[in-house]
């Protein structure tokens, strides 16, 4: 008896120091929340926690950056462990660099997809000089910035996007740019967009084509109640 009691210690033992190696890898995938309630959604390194559909070439980490710059239209979704990449409220806020004519955007309440523009979810346009009028700070096809960007290219700037409820504002550098509550009875923009309503879904950066190139610093984010 004594013999079997301590073999099964043993091996108790084993499993239990082979097991806690794993759990501290799990850990270490999800990030903890700064003291402001933030969790960091890009690890600075790789692109762990995000999947890439179409033209998966055109996001790459350089520098301690996410760069989108390659062939469009590409969509880099949030897929890693934060709150199982499901939001609905929450404060979202991203350290964000653009280049002359570059075009992106920062997607929310969407989900994976394999190719073209998402159909779910809405876009909070990133563009200071490219062609398309509409520019940082506006909610892409439902309330835009028309004309004149509020960030520089070259130049780091901070996005804010706020979702509580049916309310979503939008910040530059902590200035509103965008106020708007989602109307009753609002089925989408009358452009073919129907899937741009308040619901709930992860986080996308856009790649949107060959001429732009974007550079994401940081995405952090903050569930609300």
């Amino acid at each position: 008896m004594m013999r079997w009691m301590t073999l099964g210690g043993l091996m108790l033992g084993l499993f239990a120091f082979a097991a806690s190696p794993l759990r501290a890898a799990d850990d270490k995938k999800t990030p903890e929340a700064d003291k402001d309630g933030f969790y960091q959604l890009f690890d600075g390194k790789t692109l762990d926690g995000w999947k890439i559909g179409a033209n998966p070439e055109t996001f790459k980490v350089q520098d301690g950056l996410i760069v989108a710059n390659g062939k469009g239209p590409a969509h880099l979704f949030y897929v890693g462990p934060v709150n199982n990449h499901d939001f609905k409220n929450f404060h979202l806020r991203a350290v964000v660099k653009t280049y002359p004519k570059a075009n992106s955007g920062i997607y929310f309440h969407t989900q994976y997809q394999e190719s073209g523009w998402p159909s779910k979810g809405f876009e909070a346009q990133v563009n200071a000089t490219h062609t398309d009028p509409k520019k940082t700070g506006g909610l892409y096809a439902v309330k835009d910035v028309m004309n004149n960007a509020p960030n520089k290219d070259g130049q780091w700037f901070t996005y804010d996007i706020i979702v509580q409820g049916n309310h979503v504002e939008l910040k530059i550098d902590g200035k509103t740019t965008t106020d708007w509550t989602q109307p009753e009875g609002w089925n989408g923009p009358n452009d073919g967009m129907r899937g741009r309503v308040i619901d709930h879904g992860t986080i996308a950066l856009q790649g949107h084509d060959p001429g732009s190139k974007v550079e994401y610093k940081s995405v952090a984010i903050k569930p609300l109640p």
